[in-house]
């Protein structure tokens, strides 16, 4: 009997890596390659998009309070949550919320090197496979970034693992793949890139967005036991923003599809 039980458990998890493998068999995904015109002009102006300095960002950066007040609202009135931000970007999060340990994942050192806010932030890692895995956070965060990761299934298990067992992942993100996200880049930074570059604002958008909304929540549904989301319009279908507060990690589940992707040495 004894036996029976562990082959039914051996032939579960392999089940389970198998239906892992199936599901996100798409990542990680390849990102197009990005023409020279768009290359030599893309740090200044995602920057400048990040920052508002341009009339229609500007615009956009006013609606786009929405996901970092979202994000913010856990930390009103405690700021003694262990933080972590997962694409901090200029690291303008911080203006909405004075949370006391923050630290960052942030590839792109221009966009906040010369940040006034750098100095509340503790460590900055590259990588989210640069943190140990022990590292325990109340809080791991995302904003506007998700959509950009071409591995997010893996970047997702760490955040399980990483997890406090009674902290949440807050994750805001643009409503890719829907109408009115489409129509709204179109009317307002796509025409002002195209008025400013001559250039096709999609080509960037296809180079940066490697993922839908749909899919994000898909793999936050996978990874965690509850998910809760808000939207910045009328449901899912006709929005320009999605926002979830992700709770319950599924731990094992994580390691598992770690482990099967191999980013976990063995001991």
């Amino acid at each position: 009997m004894a036996k029976g039980i562990l082959n039914a458990e051996n032939y579960y998890l392999l089940l389970t890596i198998e239906m892992d493998i199936v599901m996100f068999e798409k990542y990680p995904k390849k990102r197009t390659v990005l023409p020279e015109a768009y290359r030599s002009i893309y740090v200044e102006q995602y920057k400048k998009n990040r920052e508002g300095e341009t009339t229609a960002s500007g615009l956009a950066q006013k609606m786009e309070a929405w996901l970092h007040k979202k994000i913010a609202y856990d930390v009103k009135e405690d700021y003694n949550k262990r933080t972590l931000e997962i694409g901090a970007g200029t690291l303008n999060q911080l203006v909405y919320e004075k949370t006391k340990y923050y630290d960052v994942v942030e590839p792109f050192r221009e966009l906040f090197s010369d940040s006034p806010l750098l100095n509340r932030i503790n460590n900055v890692f590259a990588d989210i496979d640069d943190i140990e895995l022990k590292q325990q956070y109340d809080r791991i965060t995302s904003i506007a970034t998700f959509e950009h990761i071409t591995d997010l299934p893996k970047v997702v298990a760490k955040t399980c693992i990483m997890l406090n067992p009674k902290g949440t992942l807050r994750t805001s993100i643009p409503n890719e793949g829907n109408f009115l996200w489409r129509l709204g880049w179109k009317m307002t930074t796509g025409l002002e890139y195209k008025l400013k570059h001559g250039l096709d604002y999609g080509i960037l958008m296809q180079h940066e967005h490697v993922n839908t909304a749909d899919e994000i929540e898909q793999v936050l549904n996978y990874f965690y036991g509850k998910n809760k989301c808000s939207c910045f319009g009328i449901g899912r279908n006709f929005a320009l923003y999605r926002f979830y507060e992700s709770s319950d990690p599924k731990i094992d589940l994580a390691k598992k599809y770690l482990k099967s992707i191999e980013t976990i040495k063995p001991e």
